[in-house]
């Protein structure tokens, strides 16, 4: 393995433990304020998505065109901007979005750039390197985000900013590799032009598909537990939701670590199943009312949700780096998964908003993601080819 990917795992590391502390230290402010209603904290996650929405046509570009350490500097330093403006007590849905902004342009150029520095035979292991090394810091930062806020929000939100900045300089060590995808004319039209390239092959359309299907899951699950853990498990702050959080995360990295022997890139196909164990864990879920077993579904859930996302992000990112470019590439995935995680935590927000029981929430969502995972499966080739 390059050697050089220990600074994209520490920068991304230290962007990652930011990102997760900030969104628990809103949830902390929103969990202390008796005028929030209980609708904002997934209002909150969908104005982060819309920025990826809005920006995928042009932050691929942006990773594929320029040198994508520079990428990731200059997307950390909009992410502190984003945090400064929580800490100025700017409205948190705008301040928020321009968080999201920073990890719209960020994400391209994280993935993008592992084709750069390891060989294709290394990158299932790279990614579970990375998506390993990503949950850890989504686990430590939603634990330290959430107890440093409930007893400091602005403290907090400083920690943030200045991890943010650590993120930024750890990037400096990474090569310089100028952009081969040159880009001309009107950047829509050419995005549009590379979602239908991108359709036209088994393989590409599973792995989009299904890194749509388990982020959009695994947004809906995060803001259900905010409602579900106080209602089921009687949880009473931020630190204790966070901790229960902590067990998919960890799950996630088991699934990420095990997963690069199991499902090698010909034979992603293999996902399949992860997907399906994923809708089951779910449905248990909603089925417990302990913290214990509420602990080991979550696990469960991550485990199979980390086999699953990690060979599908290395399959995008093979195929872009061959094709359209593999920051490209991600923006793309990012456009669609970003587009189900809006409708998905846009329809809970929606029956949040209705009082609809985070139960039954769940209930439905794993249904719904085994009905899903079953109609892909029905149109997919048992083996998909390599190339």
């Amino acid at each position: 393995m390059n050697k050089r990917i220990y600074s994209l795992l520490i920068a991304q590391f230290l962007s990652a433990f930011a990102d997760n502390a900030i969104l628990f230290t809103v949830i902390a402010m929103v969990l202390k304020s008796s005028q929030l209603p209980t609708w904002y904290v997934p209002a909150l996650q969908s104005v982060f998505i819309v920025a990826f929405v809005i920006l995928a046509p042009w932050a691929g570009a942006i990773a594929d065109k320029y040198p994508k350490s520079i990428v990731l500097i200059a997307a950390n330093l909009i992410k502190a901007l984003g945090a400064s403006l929580l800490l100025f007590a700017v409205e948190p849905l705008i301040a928020y979005a321009v968080v999201g902004m920073g990890a719209a342009i960020y994400s391209p150029a994280k993935y993008g750039i592992l084709p750069e520095l390891v060989k294709q035979e290394l990158l299932v292991k790279a990614n579970s390197w990375i998506e390993g090394s990503t949950i850890v810091a989504i686990l430590l930062g939603m634990v330290v985000g959430a107890k440093v806020a409930d007893y400091s929000v602005n403290w907090a939100l400083i920690g943030a900013i200045l991890l943010f900045i650590l993120s930024a300089l750890s990037s400096l060590f990474l090569p310089i590799i100028h952009g081969k995808v040159k880009t001309q004319g009107w950047q829509i039209i050419q995005f549009g032009q590379q979602i239908g390239s991108f359709f036209t092959t088994a393989r590409s359309r599973f792995a989009i598909i299904g890194a749509s299907l388990f982020w959009a899951a695994a947004a809906t699950v995060r803001v259900v537990l905010i409602a579900w853990a106080p209602l089921v498990l009687a949880t009473k702050n931020a630190s204790e939701v966070a901790e229960l959080t902590l067990f998919l995360a960890i799950g996630i990295v088991v699934g990420s670590i095990a997963v690069p022997r199991l499902i090698p890139l010909n034979f992603l196909s293999r996902a399949r199943y992860p997907a399906y164990g994923m809708a089951l864990g779910i449905i248990a879920l909603s089925f417990t009312d302990t913290v214990l077993t509420a602990r080991i579904a979550l696990f469960a859930i991550g485990m199979v949700g980390g086999m699953f996302i990690v060979p599908i992000n290395a399959a995008l990112q093979e195929i872009g780096q061959h094709g359209i470019g593999s920051g490209s590439a991600v923006a793309l995935q990012g456009f669609f998964q970003n587009i189900a995680m809006l409708i998905a935590v846009g329809s809970y927000t929606y029956a949040a908003a209705n009082q609809v029981d985070p139960v039954m929430a769940l209930l439905c969502l794993g249904g719904l993601v085994f009905i899903a995972t079953l109609l892909i499966s029905l149109r997919l080739p048992v083996n998909i080819p390599e190339k």
